[in-house]
C-alpha cells in the first residue's frame, strides 16, 4: 500500500519563529504532531523547513533528528521529469510531507504539480489546517467573499502592468468579483502607487502586509485615498514584506 501525502501548512514569516510561543495560534496542535512523525518532506526550501521543524520539535517528539530526516526541495526550478522519483518513498509504503516555504503547499506553490502526480498514481492526498496568506487577505478585506479570483503575478513591463489592471478592474465591475494578486515584496509601492493611479477613483483597493506576523498590517480604502496617500508619502510599511493586493469595482 502507498503510503499518504500530506499537504503541510508552514509559518508565514520569521518573526513566529523567533515568537515565546510561535505556533499557538498558527499551527493547530494536531497537525504539529503528525508534522512530528513524519522523516520524509518535499519542501519549496529545505532550510526554512528545517527551521519548521525544529520549531515543531520544541513541542513535539521528532521521529529523527533533524539532520537525519530527509528533506527533498521541490521549487520552480524543478524540472517535470524528477517529480516520479520524488513520490518513490510514498509509493514504496512511506507516509511524507509536502512543504511550502511559506503557507499552504499547492497554492500559488509548486507543489501543485506533484499533488496532480499523486492524484494519477492513486497516492491519498490529506490537506491539513494551517495559514493561507490569500484566504486570510480576502476575510480581512471587506471585499466580495463569495466571487473572488487569484490572479498569481502581474505583468513587470509598466505598460503591460496597467493594461491588466484595467483588464481585472472591469472583470470585478461586471462580474462582482473580488480580484487579488501578489508582488515581489521590494516591488510594493510601485504596485499601489499603479493601481491607485489606474482603477477609477471609487474602486476599492485592500493592502494586506506580514499577516499572522505582529507587524501585520491591514487596509482597505478606495483609489482615490490611496493616490492622495502615494503623492503624501504615507503609504504602509510594507517595503520588502508579502503583501497581497485586492480590489473590487463597484
Amino acid at each position: 500500500m502507498p503510503g499518504i501525502l500530506y499537504l503541510i501548512p508552514n509559518t508565514l514569516g520569521q518573526a513566529e519563529i523567533d515568537a515565546v510561543d510561535p505556533l499557538a495560534h498558527i499551527i493547530p496542535v494536531e497537525v504539529q504532531a503528525r508534522t512530528a512523525k513524519l522523516d520524509y518532506f518535499i519542501a519549496e526550501n529545505a532550510k526554512t523547513t528545517r527551521a519548521f521543524l525544529k520549531l515543531i520539535g520544541t513541542r513535539n517528539v521528532l521521529t529523527k533528528p533533524i539532520q537525519e530526516i530527509r528533506i527533498a526541495e521541490l521549487n520552480v526550478n524543478t524540472d517535470a521529469k524528477n517529480l516520479p522519483a520524488l513520490l518513490e518513498p510514498i509509493l514504496a509504503g512511506q507516509d511524507a510531507g509536502l512543504i511550502s516555504e511559506a503557507g499552504v503547499p499547492a497554492v500559488a506553490d509548486p507543489g501543485a504539480n506533484l499533488v496532480r502526480l499523486a492524484h494519477a498514481q492513486g497516492i491519498q492526498v490529506k490537506p491539513l489546517v494551517g495559514p493561507s496568506s490569500l484566504l486570510l487577505a480576502v476575510m480581512a478585506s471587506g471585499l466580495s467573499g463569495q466571487n473572488f479570483a487569484f490572479n498569481g503575478y502581474l505583468p513587470i513591463d509598466a505598460a503591460a502592468r496597467i493594461k491588466r489592471i484595467k483588464q481585472l478592474e472591469e472583470r470585478s465591475r461586471a462580474e462582482k468579483q473580488t480580484q487579488f494578486f501578489i508582488e515581489t515584496p521590494y516591488r510594493n509601492a510601485g504596485m499601489l502607487e499603479t493601481l491607485a493611479a489606474t482603477c477609477n477613483s471609487n474602486t476599492l483597493i485592500s493592502v494586506a502586509t506580514d499577516l499572522t506576523l505582529p507587524s501585520e498590517n491591514i487596509q482597505t480604502k478606495t483609489a482615490a485615498k490611496w493616490k492622495a496617500e502615494c503623492a503624501s508619502g504615507k503609504t504602509p510599511d510594507f517595503h520588502k514584506k508579502p503583501t497581497v493586493f485586492l480590489l473590487l469595482a463597484e
